[in-house]
């Protein structure tokens, strides 16, 4: 009885140390009498007991490491601290086992370095806009050196930038002023454009009234223009009646008949006024001709009644 409980023992033994069972993405190294011997695959995998045996266990997803704060000197010569996270994965079981005594502390140890590296050839201000270029680069540095390892660097973010206060205090102050000078450029262009607005708006009433006026004008000349040509057109229609009529039979003798009509009553008119002198002329027989003339004029043109 005691021996069939040994052999139990010694049977469960060896099959807990010849049967290993992997879980998904995970590698373990087996070593043969202290070699490496071979990578075992997710799922059940059989061993030789007490000559091989599981010498690493490997996580084959991504990894997450935290890079601890340093800090990094600038171009010009500012201390800046720095932290970041680095994500890497194991591609490589073996490499990972025997590349390294520790390849997470050579990762973090190479982060670093290489973070110090890329800050010391930027300028402060620069390693606020180049952060995109700053993570490729140390990625880049560190995924060359990694291969040895057995590990992958899939990507580096750096997670702050922390300048000393005094630089905090005078950045500040910079921005204060920046934005100062911008609300007062900003104020001056409003001021400018009020300006230009309203001296382009003075100067369109301007040529509006202008243009109103010079159509008013425009329009009396042409109403005056009108007005005068029809006068003369009146004019020339009586004084070509007039003509016509004095080309007719006793026209003449007509028009004869009314200037002196006309001269008798100037000179009536002239005599009624008291206040006027009358100086008759010396060759009277002139008016005495004129009105006789006029007297026969109507006689003749009362005979034919």
């Amino acid at each position: 009885m005691e021996l069939a409980l040994v052999l139990l023992i010694i049977a469960a033994i060896f099959v807990v140390r010849a049967v290993k069972v992997v879980p998904q993405q995970n590698a373990w190294v087996v070593e043969r009498l202290g070699k490496y011997h071979a990578s075992l695959a997710p799922g059940l995998n059989f061993l030789v007991p007490f000559i091989d045996k599981v010498a690493y266990k490997h996580s084959l997803k991504e990894i997450p490491l935290d890079v601890p704060s340093q800090v990094c000197i600038t171009r010009d010569n500012t201390q800046l601290q720095v932290d970041g996270i680095l994500y890497f994965q194991v591609t490589d079981p073996m490499r990972a086992s025997y590349g390294s005594s520790n390849y997470i502390i050579a990762v973090t140890q190479l982060a670093q370095t290489s973070l110090r590296s890329v800050i010391g050839k930027l300028e402060l201000d620069k390693t606020f806009e180049e952060r995109d270029m700053i993570n490729a680069q140390v990625v880049s540095a560190i995924d060359e050196a990694a291969l040895n390892w057995g590990v992958k660097v899939l990507r580096y973010e750096i997670k702050d930038l922390t300048p000393p206060a005094e630089i905090l205090r005078a950045m500040q102050a910079q921005i204060t002023a920046e934005r100062e000078k911008r609300a007062l450029i900003a104020a001056s262009e409003g001021r400018r454009q009020e300006q230009i607005n309203i001296a382009t708006g003075e100067r369109e009433a301007f040529i509006a009234r202008s243009e109103g006026e010079k159509q008013a004008e425009i329009n009396k000349a042409q109403g005056e223009a009108a007005a005068i040509l029809a006068v003369a057109e009146a004019t020339a229609g009586a004084i070509r009646q007039v003509a016509e009529a004095i080309r007719q039979p006793g026209g003449q003798d007509a028009v004869q008949l009314k200037v002196a009509e006309k001269a008798v009553d100037a000179y009536g008119k002239v005599a009624a006024d008291a206040t006027t002198t009358l100086i008759v002329p010396s060759n009277m027989t002139e008016v005495s001709s004129l009105i006789g003339s006029a007297m026969k004029m109507i006689g003749t043109t009362k005979t034919p009644g």
